[in-house]
C-alpha cells in the first residue's frame, strides 16, 4: 500500500487566524509516496600503515523527496553554496524543494564530494577561513558592494536575519578543475545508475552550471534531459573551437565528440537576473557555449528574466528571491515546452481522494473567512 505523508504546514497561517493569500490557501497539500538519501560514487582506500583499515570517500549525496503519483521527470536540485538556498526563500519562506513537491516532481538535493553531506575526503586538505560573508553580498548581486542593496532587489533588505542566514549557510567550497572533475564523475554515476529515473533535469546555480555540464559530458546514458541554469559560472567548451581553458569557472575543454552530448539535450536554459549583460564575463562564456551547442544541432539558449519576462528585482538565486512564485512560473513554462511535464503511464493529474478531501475542507475554511 502506498504511504503517504501530508504536510499541512499551509493550514498553520488559518489556525493563528492570519487571512491567507491567495496563493497560499490554494497550495495542494505535499503528499510523499517516499523520502530517503543514498551515497553514490567515490572510492575505498586503504591505510597505507594498517592496510587491513579503510575509509569510504569522496562520494555525494542525494536526498531525495517522491511524491505519491509523481510526474516522470525528475529536478536533481545542485547547490554551489549549499542545499538550503532550494529549501527556503530567503525570508524563510517556501522554497524550490516545496514548490515542486507541491507540483508531484521528485525532488533530488545533490551534495557533491567533499561538501555537506559528503565530506569524507580521500586526499587531506588544508581549511583556512575566507572571510568572505561581505563578497558573498555582491557575488550573490544583492547589491553593488555590501550593504548597500540595489533598489527593489528581491531580497528582505529589512530583515538582517535573512542576510545572516543567507551567508552562514554556505559551504566550503572547492573551486578547481580538479574538484569539477571529482564532483561530476559522482553525479554521473547518479545519473547512469537509474535511481534518478530515465528523465533527469538539471537545476544548477552559479558554478554548479559548469558541473551539470561536465556531467552531461561525462554521463554514459540517455537520462539527463535538460539543464536550468541560475547564473552559471562557466561552460564547456569542444576541444576544435580554438579556447583556452581556464580556472576555476572554466572554460572546461572537452573532446568534440563528447560535447556534442550536451547538443543531444531536448533543451538547455541559461537564466540571468537584474544587472546582468555581455559586459557580465559569465554571460558572454553562456552566449559562446550556446552558440556552440546549437551549431553541433543543440537546444540552448540564455533567458533574462528582466527582459524576456518583465520581472524585476533578481539575484544570482532567483530561485530563493522574494518573487520565488514568478520564477518558478517560468520553469513550468520551460517543462512544459519540452514534454518534460508529463506523468509516468501509469497515473495522472487527476485528483485522487486525499486531494478531493482536502480541496473540500479548504472550501469550507474560504466560506467562513
Amino acid at each position: 500500500m502506498v504511504t503517504a505523508i501530508a504536510l499541512f504546514v499551509l493550514l498553520l497561517p488559518l489556525l493563528g487566524g492570519a487571512a491567507p493569500d491567495s496563493k497560499e490557501y490554494r497550495k495542494r497539500p505535499i503528499f510523499l509516496d517516499k523520502s530517503g538519501g543514498f551515497s553514490v560514487g567515490g572510492k575505498i582506500i586503504n591505510n597505507p600503515i594498517f592496510p587491513n583499515y579503510t575509509l569510504s570517500c569522496d562520494h555525494g549525496y542525494m536526498e531525495y523527496f517522491i511524491p505519491w503519483r509523481p510526474r516522470k521527470t525528475s529536478l536533481v536540485m545542485w547547490h554551489s553554496s549549499s542545499t538550503q538556498v532550494w529549501q527556503n526563500r530567503w525570508d524563510g519562506g517556501e522554497g524550490y524543494k516545496d514548490m515542486f513537491l507541491r507540483r508531484r516532481y521528485p525532488v533530488y538535493l545533490w551534495d557533491g564530494p567533499r561538501v555537506g553531506r559528503a565530506n569524507w575526503a580521500c586526499e587531506p586538505y588544508y581549511y583556512i577561513p575566507s572571510y568572505r560573508d561581505q563578497g558573498n553580498f555582491a557575488a550573490w548581486n544583492f547589491g553593488p558592494s555590501y550593504p548597500n542593496f540595489w533598489p527593489g532587489v528581491q531580497f528582505p533588505t529589512w530583515d538582517h536575519e535573512a542576510w545572516q542566514q543567507a551567508t552562514s549557510s554556505r559551504y566550503v567550497e572547492f573551486d578547481t578543475n580538479k574538484n569539477v572533475h571529482l564532483e561530476t564523475e559522482a553525479a554521473a554515476v547518479a545519473a547512469d545508475s537509474g535511481r534518478l529515473g530515465d528523465s533527469i533535469v538539471y537545476l544548477t546555480n552559479s558554478a554548479s552550471g559548469l558541473r551539470a555540464q561536465m556531467t552531461v559530458v561525462k554521463s554514459n546514458s540517455t537520462n539527463i534531459k535538460g539543464i536550468v541554469a541560475y547564473e552559471s559560472y562557466g561552460c564547456v567548451f569542444p576541444d576544435t573551437a580554438n579556447i583556452t581553458a581556464g580556472e576555476p569557472f572554466g572554460p572546461m575543454i572537452v573532446p568534440l565528440e563528447d560535447f556534442k552530448k550536451l547538443a543531444r539535450l531536448p533543451a538547455i536554459q541559461f537564466v540571468w537576473g537584474d544587472h546582468r549583460d555581455d559586459t557580465f564575463p559569465f554571460v558572454r562564456q553562456a552566449r559562446q557555449a550556446a552558440k556552440l551547442i546549437n551549431q553541433y544541432g543543440g537546444n540552448a539558449k540564455l533567458f533574462f528574466i528582466p527582459k524576456d519576462a518583465g520581472i524585476k528585482g533578481n539575484t544570482h538565486s532567483a530561485f530563493a528571491d522574494m518573487n520565488n512564485d514568478d520564477v518558478a512560473d517560468l520553469l513550468d513554462e520551460f517543462l512544459e515546452e519540452y514534454d518534460l511535464d508529463g506523468y509516468d503511464t501509469n497515473t495522472d493529474d487527476s485528483m485522487g481522494d486525499f486531494d478531493q478531501e482536502w480541496l473540500r475542507q479548504d472550501t469550507k475554511r474560504r466560506k467562513l473567512t
